[in-house]
C-alpha cells in the first residue's frame, strides 16, 4: 500500500481508481466478516482508513489546497 506522499503524487484519475479498488475491497472484507471467513477485523478498519483519506486528498485537488 502506498504511503500518503505516493498518493500525494498521483493524480486525481488514479486516485479515483485506487478508491474504486478500495471500495471492492471494503465489500470483500465485510462480506468474509459476515460469513466468519476473516481472521484479522482490523482490515477493515484499515481500509475505510484509506477511504477517507483518499477522498480527503481528492477534495483537497478539487480545492487547491495542496
Amino acid at each position: 500500500m502506498p504511503d500518503l506522499k505516493e498518493y500525494r503524487n498521483m493524480n486525481p484519475t488514479e486516485l479515483n481508481k485506487e478508491l474504486e479498488e478500495s471500495h471492492q475491497e471494503l465489500f470483500n472484507l465485510r462480506l468474509r466478516v459476515s460469513t466468519k471467513q476473516l481472521a484479522n477485523h482490523r482490515e477493515v478498519r484499515r481500509v475505510r482508513r484509506k477511504i477517507a483519506r483518499l477522498k480527503t486528498l481528492l477534495s483537497e485537488k478539487e480545492l487547491g489546497i495542496r
